[in-house]
């Protein structure tokens, strides 16, 4: 422990620039770091303590410029001492909390300025990215106004091939993808075209690239914007050619999870209705029904099972009442059918019509105007005060109206006399007690109580 302490305090006279040699100064007492951290879990957990100031000076040592470009090493030792190799849950959050996530988007920033950039530093800036976005929820916001959205996109348009590189890059535009102002913009950058040129047929290379692909692109499909861009291009008819090669090809069920990823995407762009039509246009709802009843036998394939049924309850075209078609069991005949009005025009419509008026796709353009305002508001949410909330108890309470007039309910007086009745000139309230009189009618002999018993 003296020993961890001595490093962070020399760590921290090189942040402040008092010791001659400070890159290399930097190194040592860095690789020192590592080399207890490693050897002894007791200083690991020591250096994430709750009142341990260990990764702020680490954090401090990364935001000093001149030490911004020391390089892979640097870098690799910095991820050593975090321990995000082992555990990086608890340590993301703690990370998180010490700024580190706009430290190390700044630190992408500088090293994508190298004309090539370090492949290794980017590997390693994008997978601390990756672990350490899910746990801090303004990471979308930080990574647009820093300029880290284009950088991702531009290595991985650029780096198609290199699969070991564009896997964290796609990590980190799917938690990024998560803000929908990203997903817009993304977007008209063409990353859903260059997702589909990842995405393909069934082969067992690179699956884990396929399921993080798929994963991003469902992400991205939630906004509107991008599903009307995926079905102007004819993708849902690709979702489905590729949805129903791996269903082929994946016998022994080991893929389960891309083949659900290919669902998760056609279920994101059938939240529009351009997406329904194209699906249906598609043969989708034949395709996800003869799919789902081979699956049925086995248990492990549920998730697809209710996948399906979602999408294919979503998509089915939807019919008011009464049902004058073959769809429905039953016929409710109106009284009056006029000869012309919207009700002839609707039992005149074929079977296979949607007449139910969908409005999910008129509001698109605030959606992106929607997720601005909420940013901008986000630190005055415990602020904010909602006017319209009612306050006052007597306009909360239900009106209780009766369903039959007051003249109506006496005829039922008669069978509960005791809600009509007066009890206040009863003998049972009255002081003095009402004589005992044997009833005529009574058999047998009259019991008199004696004085005592009474």
């Amino acid at each position: 422990s003296s020993r961890t302490i001595s490093l962070l305090s020399q760590l921290e006279k090189i942040n402040l620039g008092s010791v001659l040699g400070e890159a290399d100064s930097a190194r040592y007492v860095t690789s020192k770091i590592l080399h207890l951290v490693q050897s002894q879990e007791k200083t690991r957990k020591e250096m994430t303590s709750k009142g341990s100031t260990g990764i702020e000076i680490i954090l401090a040592t990364l935001e000093v410029k001149h030490f911004s470009v020391c390089g892979y090493g640097y870098m690799a030792r910095f991820f050593s001492i975090v321990g995000f190799d082992t555990s990086g849950g608890r340590r993301a959050n703690v990370l998180v909390t010490k700024g580190g996530t706009q430290i190390l988007l700044q630190l992408l920033l500088t090293a994508s300025k190298d004309t090539p950039p370090n492949e290794e530093l980017m590997v390693l800036l994008h997978t601390l990215l990756a672990k350490v976005g899910p746990k801090d929820k303004k990471i979308g916001m930080k990574a647009r106004i820093n300029g880290a959205l284009n950088i991702t996109l531009n290595l991985v348009k650029q780096n198609l091939q290199n699969h070991r590189l564009i896997l964290p890059c796609l990590q980190v535009l799917r938690v990024y993808s998560t803000n929908s102002v990203n997903a817009v913009s993304l977007g008209k950058n063409g990353v859903v075209e260059l997702l589909f040129k990842i995405i393909g047929p069934f082969s067992k290379k690179n699956t884990s690239l396929m399921k993080v692909a798929l994963d991003t692109l469902a992400a991205l499909l939630k906004s509107k914007t991008n599903a009307r861009r995926a079905v102007d291009r004819g993708y849902v008819q690709v979702l489905l050619m590729i949805y129903v090669d791996w269903h082929r090809h994946d016998s022994r069920h080991r893929y389960m999870l891309i083949r659900k990823g290919v669902l998760q995407c056609i279920k994101s762009v059938t939240n529009i209705k351009l997406g329904r039509k194209a699906f249906i246009d598609a043969n989708g709802m034949k395709i996800l029904y003869n799919t789902s009843q081979e699956c049925l036998a086995v248990r492990t394939l549920d998730p697809l099972v209710n996948t399906s049924s979602l999408i294919m309850r979503k998509c089915f075209p939807k019919n008011r009442l009464p049902l004058p078609t073959i769809k429905s069991a039953f016929h409710f005949q109106l009284p009056v059918i006029p000869a012309s009005g919207p009700v002839a025009q609707l039992y005149n419509l074929p079977p296979d019509v949607d007449d139910v008026l969908d409005e999910s796709d008129d509001n698109d353009d605030a959606e992106t105007e929607s997720e601005i305002e909420t940013e901008n508001d986000d630190d005055k949410d415990q602020q904010f005060k909602n006017d319209d909330i009612e306050t006052d108890i007597n306009k909360l309470k239900p009106r209780q109206e009766l369903g039959r007039s007051i003249e109506d309910l006496k005829m039922y007086e008669q069978f509960f006399p005791e809600l009509s009745e007066n009890f206040q000139d009863c003998d049972l309230v009255s002081k003095e007690p009402k004589p005992f009189i044997p009833d005529a009618n009574l058999s047998g002999p009259i019991v008199v109580p004696t004085a005592e018993e009474e």
